[in-house]
């Protein structure tokens, strides 16, 4: 009972592409006919993500950076008009968090850099991803939040803070736009066990015992959510906070 979308011809951005969600939004996007544009800051991470791609006849690209820069998030966006003439759907999904800590002891630099990157990053990206869809006069963008999003996590405020930011920051500029053909919805995902998910929970029992259905979830099931969000099938949301969370917020 697998359903397929169709993104041929479309391009697609999405940041953090090297590994975890964002390796299964690439993959996802190319296997439905896409032409995928994949960035992270590692470069040799990223080298050997796109040519995982590649090697299976994927048509990607891939762009080394930092998107907490404003100069390379508009570069990146510079080289993917450049070299594909438009940007029809991007995935703002470059994250990272600190280690679980009591809040009085989170370091300033810990702060910062969650900030940085999950907050900034996605300002930055959408504020470039959208001067070029006003010139197309169309655009889809789809923001990685998350289950922490609308609840929290102990000892993780720098991330349960960015990621709230995340959310109100989604809502707030699909409403600006939406009027001008550009819809800006974000996948609230909870508890997958990605390379950053395993760095800072050893346990992972206690991850899925935050879910209703008691378990895991896969990078594939968000990465259908985020298709969902980014094809025609919900064109009329906007502003939406979309939950794949094994019924967590439910609770």
């Amino acid at each position: 009972d697998s359903m397929t979308f169709d993104f041929h011809g479309k391009v697609v951005l999405v940041t953090g592409a090297a590994a975890g969600l964002g390796f299964a939004c690439a993959k996802a996007f190319t296997d439905a006919g896409a032409t995928v544009v994949m960035t992270d800051i590692v470069q040799e991470s990223l080298d050997k993500a796109v040519e995982e791609l590649r090697s299976a006849g994927a048509e990607v690209f891939g762009v080394c950076n930092d998107v907490s820069k404003s100069s390379d998030v508009s570069a990146m966006v510079d080289a993917i008009v450049e070299r594909y003439g438009k940007l029809d759907i991007a995935v703002n999904n470059a994250g990272t968090a600190s280690p679980l800590a009591n809040f009085h002891e989170v370091t300033e630099a810990e702060f910062d850099r969650v900030i940085a990157v999950n907050l900034k990053g996605v300002w930055l990206c959408m504020q470039a991803e959208i001067r070029q869809m006003l010139k197309q006069g169309e655009g889809r963008i789809v923001n990685m939040a998350s289950a922490t999003s609308r609840n929290t996590y102990p000892n993780a405020a720098p991330y349960v803070t960015s990621k709230f930011a995340v959310a109100g920051l989604t809502r707030t500029v699909a409403v600006d736009y939406a009027e001008r053909n550009i819809r800006i919805n974000a996948i609230c995902p909870g508890n997958v066990a990605t390379p950053l998910v395993v760095s800072m929970v050893k346990d992972l029992s206690v991850l899925s015992a935050k879910h209703a259905m008691k378990r895991m979830g896969t990078p594939e099931e968000v990465a259908n959510g985020v298709m969902y969000l980014a094809s025609d099938l919900s064109s009329f949301s906007t502003g939406s906070l979309l939950e794949v969370d094994g019924g967590w917020n439910a609770i």
